[in-house]
Formats: structure tokens, C-alpha cells, sequence
């Protein structure tokens, strides 16, 4: 098995019925590697369920991560929007550990008009009481916020990176389809090859042993990602992705976020094996 470990956002298709135990199962028969698990319409999971969905990845040996609901601003101006959001987080991190779920990806924050640094600044006050009450809690899974596709979001690769740096358990969820919808660039081999040494530069070699990454086609425009979209259907280069992530040993979960999802989860696995 090698390092990097390919897998599905959701439960793939194929898997009938869609539930997280079936997604899987799913995921062992078609010789997939890893999972997310997406809280991303709301945390709707008991402890026993957990307990029973750590059962069965163990069981399959699946590797699990979870997306946190969607509804989460750190950067909001209402201060109960910034209390919701934080509670959303730990809620997803909570449950998502007792799922094994060793990763907690979310979309930190919008700027809402406010200039980059401040809303840097409001997101990691509010971030940094969230990594806390884990800490206290004795939640060691890494919380990373997502490499996001449109201008109006927060998330950079900087963004990201320096949160990293700047905070306890924080880990970025670097989704290269976001990055290139966003800055119309970062498509070929050389460009991967620089997010890649620059992440080594500001994180060390071992947050390129435990990367957590998103892959899927885009589409996208002035305003950056305007929808995801299948491999084959976009111009996106993961043939020159996977060569730089393999090049790089690069391992961790790989979660393909297409459409067709575990069409192309498989096809980007085979692409890996095949180099």
C-alpha cells in the first residue's frame, strides 16, 4: 500500500443504500483506500453510531477524515454567527474522533468586504478558542481549513499555510482544483511542485507525510471555481498533480471530489500506480 491513500467525499455512488457504513464497505470492494465523511448539511450522528462507523473502517481498513457543515463563518459580524460556527466545528470534531476520523476539513470563513488582514486576524482569535476547548477536551485531531476556489473566501494557500504555522493542531486541506479556479493558474507540473516545496518550507517534511488533499475537475471564471466538475470534463492536470505529489513522497488521503466521484478516485489511484 502506498503512502497516499485515495478515496471518495461522501459515500461513492455504487454504494447502495448511501449511508456511511455502506459508503465503506463500498470504498474496501473497490479496493479504495480512505473516506471523508460529510457533516456538511449538519452533524446528524450519535456516539453509538460513531462508535460503530469506527467499528467497521477498522474492520475494512478504511482511513476516515470528515467536512464540517458549510453554515461556518469565522469572520462573521454577528457575534452569535461566530458562536454558531465555532460550536458547528467542535460538533463535527467531537463525533468525527469517535468515528476514528483523524482530520476535520472545513471552509473557514468570506471576508465580507473586510480587507485580508482583518478578517485573518478575526478568523484566528476565533479559531484559536476552538483549538483550545479541543485541546481541553483532549481532541487531537488535526482541524484544517480548506484551500478555497472563489475570491470572496477566505483561504489561501498563504492564509492556510500561516494559520498552520501560527496554531496548535492546525494542518491545511490543500484542494488543488480550488487553487487553480481561483488563481487561473497553478496547472502543471512545475506550479504543483512549487505548492508542494513551499508547504515542505513552512511546515517541514512531516506535513508532507500527513497531507490531506481535495482533487477534482473545475470549472471556474473571473470570480474563480464556479462548479466542480468530472477529470476528463476540465482542464485540470492531474496527470502532472500526481506525478508532483508522487515525486514528492507525498502521503496522506487524497479525496476526489468530482461528480462521478469514485470513477474518479479510481482513475486517479491507477494513474498513481501506473507512474
Amino acid at each position: 500500500m502506498s503512502g497516499l491513500l485515495f478515496g471518495t467525499g461522501g459515500a461513492p455512488h455504487s454504494a447502495k443504500p448511501s449511508s456511511t457504513i455502506d459508503g465503506i464497505k463500498r470504498i474496501a470492494e473497490l479496493g479504495l483506500g480512505c473516506m471523508e465523511i460529510e457533516f456538511v448539511r449538519g452533524v446528524r450522528m450519535s456516539e453509538a453510531g460513531a462508535r460503530l462507523v469506527a467499528d467497521i473502517a477498522t474492520k475494512e481498513g478504511v482511513k476516515l477524515s470528515a467536512h464540517a457543515p458549510y453554515f461556518i463563518n469565522f469572520n462573521a459580524h454577528e457575534p452569535e454567527k461566530i458562536k454558531a460556527s465555532q460550536d458547528r466545528l467542535l460538533q463535527t470534531a467531537r463525533i468525527a474522533s469517535i468515528c476514528g476520523a483523524k482530520s476535520i476539513v472545513f471552509h473557514i470563513a468570506f471576508y465580507l468586504g473586510d480587507p485580508p488582514e482583518k478578517a485573518y486576524t478575526n478568523v484566528k482569535k476565533h479559531l484559536e478558542e476552538v483549538m483550545h476547548q479541543l485541546k481541553c477536551e483532549n481532541n487531537r485531531a488535526w482541524i484544517r481549513p480548506e484551500i478555497m476556489g472563489k475570491s470572496s473566501e477566505f483561504g489561501t494557500i498563504e492564509e492556510v499555510l500561516n494559520l498552520s504555522t501560527e496554531l496548535n493542531g492546525i494542518a491545511p486541506c490543500i484542494d488543488f482544483a480550488h487553487w487553480h479556479a481561483r488563481t487561473g493558474r497553478f496547472n502543471s507540473y512545475p506550479e504543483f511542485v512549487s505548492i508542494m516545496q513551499q508547504i515542505k518550507e513552512r511546515l517541514g517534511r512531516p506535513a508532507l507525510d500527513n497531507m490531506h488533499i481535495h482533487v477534482s475537475g473545475i470549472a471556474y471564471g473571473k470570480k474563480g471555481e464556479i462548479k466542480h466538475l468530472n477529470l476528463k470534463d476540465s482542464d485540470f492536470q492531474y496527470v502532472e498533480l500526481i506525478k508532483a505529489l508522487k515525486d514528492y513522497n507525498a502521503k496522506g488521503l487524497l479525496i476526489c471530489e468530482s461528480p462521478n466521484l469514485e470513477e474518479d478516485a479510481l482513475l486517479l489511484q491507477e494513474t498513481y500506480n501506473t507512474l
